[in-house]
């Protein structure tokens, strides 16, 4: 009964805090408009950037928590590292969309993507967003125990981050984006390629290697 009373209050605290970062990264938004760098409104980069990431977030959180209790305590300590980080990344992003009066995911993932950078679709069959995992993956993910457990989601997780480093790189050189769009974009360049680094190191010490691209 405690703990589900602790529960109960640290989901509300988390609430209360999302809602608050949302109504800060509003205000914050809002004064930038005026600055010599700032884009006067919201570009489609501004929105479909936000609403593709969060998206990709979400997933990204999904596999973190479907991880079995047994894995080594490192995994484990990753997979909550993720889950912090990118819970408070994607209430910052819906956050903006909120502010923006757009919807909080796009009918068209990566249509925001310019033509010349060529992944300005999905190809057909394949994930909505570069990296993403499939459902079959997803499943296996969960059902997987152990070492066996470790490895699968290390994989599908650097996958993931190499597909949220193409989509942050191309949000950060794409001149329509404004600048908080940018910054955000650097950020999770710096945050998803140290990850990427720390988890093909945990991968190889597993005897094991990425998956393809």
């Amino acid at each position: 009964m405690y703990r589900r009373g602790v529960f109960v209050a640290a989901s509300s605290c988390v609430a209360i805090l999302l809602v608050a970062i949302g109504v800060v990264v509003g205000m914050a938004w809002q004064s930038t408009r005026s600055a010599p760098d700032a884009t006067p409104t919201p570009s489609v980069v501004d929105v479909g950037f936000a609403q593709d990431m969060s998206t990709h977030h979400d997933q990204a959180i999904l596999m973190a928590r479907s991880l079995s209790p047994d894995v080594a305590p490192e995994i484990r300590g990753l997979a909550d590292r993720i889950v912090a980080a990118q819970t408070a990344e994607t209430a910052t992003m819906r956050g903006r969309l909120s502010w923006f009066g757009a919807a909080p995911t796009s009918d068209h993932p990566m249509s925001w993507m310019s033509v010349s950078q060529h992944h300005h679709s999905p190809p057909p069959g394949g994930p909505p967003m570069p990296g993403m995992a499939s459902v079959d993956e997803l499943t296996r993910l969960a059902a997987l125990r152990g070492r066996a457990a470790e490895i699968l989601f290390l994989q599908l997780m650097i996958r993931h981050h190499r597909g949220g480093l193409t989509m942050s790189q191309a949000a950060h050189n794409d001149p329509r984006a404004s600048a908080p769009t940018k910054r955000l974009a650097l950020t999770l360049m710096g945050e998803q390629g140290d990850e990427i680094g720390q988890m093909t190191l945990l991968l190889r010490a597993r005897d094991a290697q990425p998956l393809p691209a």
